[in-house]
Protein backbone atom coordinates (compact mmCIF):
# COMPACT_ATOMS: atom_id res chain seq x y z
CA UNK A 1 0.00 0.00 0.00
CA UNK A 2 1.30 3.44 -0.94
CA UNK A 3 1.89 5.52 2.20
CA UNK A 4 0.14 8.90 2.44
CA UNK A 5 1.99 12.01 1.38
CA UNK A 6 1.58 13.33 4.93
CA UNK A 7 0.53 11.92 8.26
CA UNK A 8 0.72 13.59 11.65
CA UNK A 9 0.11 11.73 14.91
CA UNK A 10 -0.90 13.59 18.08
CA UNK A 11 1.11 16.67 17.10
CA UNK A 12 1.35 19.26 19.90
CA UNK A 13 3.21 22.56 20.10
CA UNK A 14 3.26 25.35 22.68
CA UNK A 15 4.93 28.74 22.82
CA UNK A 16 5.51 29.50 26.49
CA UNK A 17 2.11 29.42 28.20
CA UNK A 18 0.24 29.39 24.86
CA UNK A 19 -0.74 25.95 23.58
CA UNK A 20 -0.87 26.46 19.80
CA UNK A 21 -1.69 22.87 18.78
CA UNK A 22 -3.10 19.94 20.74
CA UNK A 23 -2.87 16.30 19.58
CA UNK A 24 -3.41 17.10 15.90
CA UNK A 25 -3.72 13.92 13.81
CA UNK A 26 -4.41 14.18 10.10
CA UNK A 27 -3.36 12.62 6.81
CA UNK A 28 -3.12 13.71 3.19
CA UNK A 29 -3.08 11.10 0.43
CA UNK A 30 -1.00 11.52 -2.70
CA UNK A 31 -2.95 13.54 -5.23
CA UNK A 32 -5.32 14.82 -2.55
CA UNK A 33 -5.87 18.37 -1.28
CA UNK A 34 -6.72 18.84 2.41
CA UNK A 35 -7.71 22.29 3.64
CA UNK A 36 -6.77 23.04 7.25
CA UNK A 37 -9.43 25.63 7.98
CA UNK A 38 -9.94 27.88 10.97
CA UNK A 39 -9.92 31.47 12.26
CA UNK A 40 -6.73 33.45 12.76
CA UNK A 41 -4.75 32.24 15.77
CA UNK A 42 -6.30 28.76 15.89
CA UNK A 43 -2.96 26.98 15.35
CA UNK A 44 -3.23 25.91 11.72
CA UNK A 45 -0.04 27.67 10.58
CA UNK A 46 1.78 26.18 13.57
CA UNK A 47 0.82 22.71 12.36
CA UNK A 48 2.09 23.53 8.87
CA UNK A 49 5.38 24.87 10.23
CA UNK A 50 5.86 21.70 12.29
CA UNK A 51 5.25 19.62 9.15
CA UNK A 52 7.76 21.73 7.21
CA UNK A 53 10.38 21.48 9.98
CA UNK A 54 10.33 25.21 10.68
CA UNK A 55 9.09 24.48 14.22
CA UNK A 56 9.89 21.49 16.40
CA UNK A 57 6.80 19.90 17.98
CA UNK A 58 6.73 19.30 21.71
CA UNK A 59 5.26 15.85 21.11
CA UNK A 60 3.81 13.74 18.32
CA UNK A 61 5.20 12.54 15.00
CA UNK A 62 5.35 13.77 11.40
CA UNK A 63 5.52 11.28 8.51
CA UNK A 64 6.12 12.32 4.91
CA UNK A 65 5.81 9.59 2.32
CA UNK A 66 5.79 7.04 5.13
CA UNK A 67 9.09 8.23 6.66
CA UNK A 68 9.30 9.62 10.16
CA UNK A 69 10.79 13.10 9.59
CA UNK A 70 9.98 14.56 13.00
CA UNK A 71 13.63 15.25 13.79
CA UNK A 72 14.75 16.08 10.25
CA UNK A 73 15.78 19.62 9.31
CA UNK A 74 13.59 21.49 6.79
CA UNK A 75 15.97 21.03 3.87
CA UNK A 76 15.88 17.24 4.24
CA UNK A 77 12.09 16.90 4.16
CA UNK A 78 11.56 17.42 0.42
CA UNK A 79 8.41 19.51 0.67
CA UNK A 80 7.31 22.39 -1.53
CA UNK A 81 6.41 25.54 0.42
CA UNK A 82 4.24 28.46 -0.68
CA UNK A 83 3.88 31.32 1.80
CA UNK A 84 1.51 34.27 1.76
CA UNK A 85 4.41 36.74 1.41
CA UNK A 86 5.86 34.98 -1.71
CA UNK A 87 9.46 34.90 -0.26
CA UNK A 88 11.13 35.22 -3.68
CA UNK A 89 14.85 36.00 -3.95
CA UNK A 90 14.93 39.64 -5.12
CA UNK A 91 18.32 39.31 -6.86
CA UNK A 92 17.29 36.31 -8.99
CA UNK A 93 15.01 36.49 -11.99
CA UNK A 94 11.90 34.32 -12.21
CA UNK A 95 13.71 31.40 -13.85
CA UNK A 96 16.51 31.56 -11.28
CA UNK A 97 14.01 31.57 -8.40
CA UNK A 98 12.15 28.53 -9.70
CA UNK A 99 15.30 26.61 -10.68
CA UNK A 100 16.82 27.19 -7.23
CA UNK A 101 15.10 24.19 -5.63
CA UNK A 102 16.16 21.61 -8.26
CA UNK A 103 19.68 23.05 -8.22
CA UNK A 104 19.88 22.63 -4.43
CA UNK A 105 18.80 19.02 -4.90
CA UNK A 106 21.79 18.37 -7.13
CA UNK A 107 20.37 18.73 -10.63
CA UNK A 108 22.68 20.22 -13.28
CA UNK A 109 21.79 23.75 -14.37
CA UNK A 110 20.29 22.68 -17.70
CA UNK A 111 18.02 20.07 -16.09
CA UNK A 112 17.04 22.45 -13.27
CA UNK A 113 16.09 25.19 -15.71
CA UNK A 114 14.16 22.74 -17.90
CA UNK A 115 12.14 21.62 -14.87
CA UNK A 116 11.66 25.26 -13.83
CA UNK A 117 10.21 26.10 -17.25
CA UNK A 118 7.78 23.18 -16.98
CA UNK A 119 6.63 24.43 -13.56
CA UNK A 120 6.32 28.01 -14.82
CA UNK A 121 4.15 26.80 -17.69
CA UNK A 122 1.90 24.93 -15.23
CA UNK A 123 1.56 28.12 -13.18
CA UNK A 124 0.90 30.12 -16.38
CA UNK A 125 3.80 32.54 -16.03
CA UNK A 126 6.30 31.03 -18.46
CA UNK A 127 6.61 34.29 -20.39
CA UNK A 128 7.96 36.07 -17.28
CA UNK A 129 11.09 33.98 -16.75
CA UNK A 130 13.55 36.85 -17.31
CA UNK A 131 11.85 39.37 -15.02
CA UNK A 132 12.92 40.19 -11.48
CA UNK A 133 10.40 39.85 -8.63
CA UNK A 134 10.17 43.65 -8.28
CA UNK A 135 8.85 43.80 -11.85
CA UNK A 136 5.91 41.46 -11.09
CA UNK A 137 2.42 42.08 -9.76
CA UNK A 138 1.28 40.35 -6.57
CA UNK A 139 -0.62 37.72 -8.51
CA UNK A 140 2.38 37.04 -10.73
CA UNK A 141 4.68 36.73 -7.73
CA UNK A 142 2.36 34.21 -6.12
CA UNK A 143 2.27 32.15 -9.31
CA UNK A 144 6.07 32.17 -9.41
CA UNK A 145 6.17 31.05 -5.76
CA UNK A 146 3.81 28.21 -6.64
CA UNK A 147 5.96 27.24 -9.64
CA UNK A 148 9.02 27.18 -7.37
CA UNK A 149 7.28 24.68 -5.09
CA UNK A 150 6.17 22.54 -8.03
CA UNK A 151 9.66 22.47 -9.56
CA UNK A 152 11.05 20.43 -6.67
CA UNK A 153 8.81 17.45 -7.55
CA UNK A 154 8.07 17.09 -3.85
CA UNK A 155 5.54 14.49 -2.68
CA UNK A 156 3.95 17.17 -0.49
CA UNK A 157 3.03 20.80 -1.14
CA UNK A 158 2.37 23.10 1.82
CA UNK A 159 0.46 26.34 1.16
CA UNK A 160 0.06 28.85 3.98
CA UNK A 161 -2.74 31.35 3.21
CA UNK A 162 -1.45 31.60 -0.39
CA UNK A 163 -4.14 34.03 -1.63
CA UNK A 164 -4.54 36.30 1.38
CA UNK A 165 -2.38 39.13 -0.03
CA UNK A 166 -4.34 39.37 -3.29
CA UNK A 167 -7.38 41.47 -4.11
CA UNK A 168 -10.71 39.71 -4.61
CA UNK A 169 -10.53 39.61 -8.40
CA UNK A 170 -7.07 38.03 -8.39
CA UNK A 171 -8.07 35.62 -5.63
CA UNK A 172 -10.99 34.34 -7.68
CA UNK A 173 -8.79 34.00 -10.76
CA UNK A 174 -6.00 32.18 -8.94
CA UNK A 175 -8.48 29.93 -7.09
CA UNK A 176 -9.73 28.64 -10.42
CA UNK A 177 -6.19 28.04 -11.68
CA UNK A 178 -5.13 26.32 -8.45
CA UNK A 179 -8.09 23.94 -8.63
CA UNK A 180 -7.06 22.94 -12.15
CA UNK A 181 -3.39 22.69 -11.22
CA UNK A 182 -3.96 20.54 -8.13
CA UNK A 183 -5.85 18.08 -10.32
CA UNK A 184 -2.75 17.71 -12.52
CA UNK A 185 -0.10 17.05 -9.86
CA UNK A 186 0.56 13.82 -8.01
CA UNK A 187 1.66 15.57 -4.83
CA UNK A 188 -0.44 15.72 -1.71
CA UNK A 189 -1.45 19.29 -0.86
CA UNK A 190 -1.98 20.74 2.62
CA UNK A 191 -3.67 24.12 2.27
CA UNK A 192 -3.87 26.36 5.35
CA UNK A 193 -6.63 28.96 5.07
CA UNK A 194 -9.16 30.96 7.08
CA UNK A 195 -11.32 31.45 3.97
CA UNK A 196 -14.30 29.09 3.77
CA UNK A 197 -14.82 29.69 0.05
CA UNK A 198 -11.18 28.88 -0.62
CA UNK A 199 -11.42 25.60 1.28
CA UNK A 200 -14.62 24.57 -0.47
CA UNK A 201 -13.28 25.50 -3.91
CA UNK A 202 -9.88 23.86 -3.64
CA UNK A 203 -10.03 20.93 -1.24
CA UNK A 204 -11.62 17.52 -1.43
CA UNK A 205 -11.36 17.18 2.35
CA UNK A 206 -11.50 19.78 5.11
CA UNK A 207 -10.17 19.73 8.69
CA UNK A 208 -11.52 22.49 10.94
CA UNK A 209 -9.39 23.82 13.82
CA UNK A 210 -10.45 25.80 16.87
CA UNK A 211 -8.11 26.96 19.65
CA UNK A 212 -5.39 24.49 18.69
CA UNK A 213 -7.61 21.43 18.31
CA UNK A 214 -9.15 19.66 15.36
CA UNK A 215 -12.92 19.80 15.85
CA UNK A 216 -14.13 18.19 12.61
CA UNK A 217 -12.68 16.38 9.59
CA UNK A 218 -14.41 15.04 6.51
CA UNK A 219 -15.11 15.66 2.87
CA UNK A 220 -15.83 19.26 1.99
CA UNK A 221 -19.50 18.38 1.46
CA UNK A 222 -19.78 16.60 4.83
CA UNK A 223 -18.23 19.45 6.79
CA UNK A 224 -20.13 22.26 5.07
CA UNK A 225 -23.50 20.48 4.95
CA UNK A 226 -23.34 18.67 8.31
CA UNK A 227 -21.28 20.71 10.77
CA UNK A 228 -20.50 18.82 13.96
CA UNK A 229 -21.19 21.67 16.39
CA UNK A 230 -22.84 25.07 16.54
CA UNK A 231 -19.42 26.77 16.52
CA UNK A 232 -18.42 24.99 13.30
CA UNK A 233 -21.75 25.95 11.73
CA UNK A 234 -21.33 29.57 12.76
CA UNK A 235 -17.77 29.70 11.45
CA UNK A 236 -18.88 28.22 8.13
CA UNK A 237 -21.54 30.90 7.75
CA UNK A 238 -24.75 29.17 8.77
CA UNK A 239 -27.34 31.81 9.55
CA UNK A 240 -29.98 29.82 11.45
CA UNK A 241 -28.50 28.37 14.62
CA UNK A 242 -31.18 28.26 17.28
CA UNK A 243 -30.64 27.28 20.95
CA UNK A 244 -32.47 24.24 22.26
CA UNK A 245 -32.83 22.65 25.68
CA UNK A 246 -29.97 20.57 27.03
CA UNK A 247 -27.20 22.71 25.59
CA UNK A 248 -27.87 21.74 21.98
CA UNK A 249 -28.69 23.82 18.94
CA UNK A 250 -30.91 23.46 15.89
CA UNK A 251 -29.35 24.10 12.50
CA UNK A 252 -31.97 25.10 9.94
CA UNK A 253 -30.68 25.25 6.34
CA UNK A 254 -32.60 27.46 3.96
CA UNK A 255 -33.41 24.38 1.91
CA UNK A 256 -35.49 23.15 4.84
CA UNK A 257 -37.83 26.17 4.67
CA UNK A 258 -40.77 26.38 2.26
CA UNK A 259 -41.91 29.94 1.60
CA UNK A 260 -45.40 31.14 0.89
CA UNK A 261 -47.62 34.19 1.23
CA UNK A 262 -49.53 34.49 4.47
CA UNK A 263 -49.87 36.11 7.87
CA UNK A 264 -48.22 33.36 9.93
CA UNK A 265 -44.77 34.87 10.53
CA UNK A 266 -44.01 38.59 10.75
CA UNK A 267 -40.83 39.89 9.14
CA UNK A 268 -38.67 41.29 11.94
CA UNK A 269 -35.87 43.00 10.03
CA UNK A 270 -34.54 43.66 6.57
CA UNK A 271 -30.97 44.26 5.51
CA UNK A 272 -30.17 44.96 1.84
CA UNK A 273 -27.66 42.60 0.28
CA UNK A 274 -26.06 42.51 -3.11
CA UNK A 275 -28.30 39.95 -4.80
CA UNK A 276 -31.61 40.48 -3.04
CA UNK A 277 -32.48 40.95 0.61
CA UNK A 278 -31.93 39.18 3.90
CA UNK A 279 -34.97 39.06 6.14
CA UNK A 280 -35.32 37.87 9.71
CA UNK A 281 -38.65 36.14 10.31
CA UNK A 282 -40.20 35.17 13.62
CA UNK A 283 -40.98 31.44 13.61
CA UNK A 284 -42.01 29.17 16.51
CA UNK A 285 -38.53 27.61 16.39
CA UNK A 286 -36.97 31.05 16.81
CA UNK A 287 -35.92 33.93 14.54
CA UNK A 288 -34.92 32.61 11.11
CA UNK A 289 -32.72 34.56 8.71
CA UNK A 290 -33.56 33.92 5.06
CA UNK A 291 -32.19 35.18 1.76
CA UNK A 292 -35.10 36.15 -0.47
CA UNK A 293 -35.15 37.32 -4.02
CA UNK A 294 -36.70 40.73 -4.61
CA UNK A 295 -39.64 38.99 -6.30
CA UNK A 296 -40.26 36.74 -3.29
CA UNK A 297 -40.15 39.67 -0.92
CA UNK A 298 -42.54 41.75 -3.02
CA UNK A 299 -45.02 38.88 -3.10
CA UNK A 300 -44.74 38.25 0.61
CA UNK A 301 -45.13 41.80 1.85
CA UNK A 302 -44.57 42.18 5.59
CA UNK A 303 -45.52 38.59 6.45
CA UNK A 304 -44.51 35.15 5.24
CA UNK A 305 -45.98 31.70 5.54
CA UNK A 306 -43.13 29.37 6.48
CA UNK A 307 -43.01 25.61 6.77
CA UNK A 308 -39.86 23.97 8.14
CA UNK A 309 -39.18 20.38 7.10
CA UNK A 310 -38.19 18.63 10.37
CA UNK A 311 -36.27 15.96 8.45
CA UNK A 312 -33.79 18.61 7.29
CA UNK A 313 -33.19 20.17 10.71
CA UNK A 314 -30.03 19.08 12.55
CA UNK A 315 -29.39 19.06 16.29
CA UNK A 316 -25.78 19.57 17.40
CA UNK A 317 -23.90 20.53 20.59
CA UNK A 318 -24.06 24.26 21.24
CA UNK A 319 -20.41 25.07 21.91
CA UNK A 320 -20.39 28.71 20.85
Amino acid sequence: MTPPALQTQDLSKSFGPVQAAWDVSLSVARGETLALLGPSGCGKSTVLRCVAGLEKPDSGRVYIGGQDVTQWPPEARNVGLVFQDYALFPHLNVLGNVAYGPRMRGKPRAQAEARAREALALARVGELERRLPAQLSGGQQQRVALARALATDSPLLLLDEPLSNLDERLRAELRADLRELFAQVASGVLLVTHDQREALALAGRVAVMRAGRLVQQGTAAEVFERPATAWVAQFLGWANILPQGGGSALLVPEGAVTLGVGEDCPVLARQPIELGETVTVQHPLGPLTLHLSVRELSLAGEHLALEVNPNRVQTVPDDR
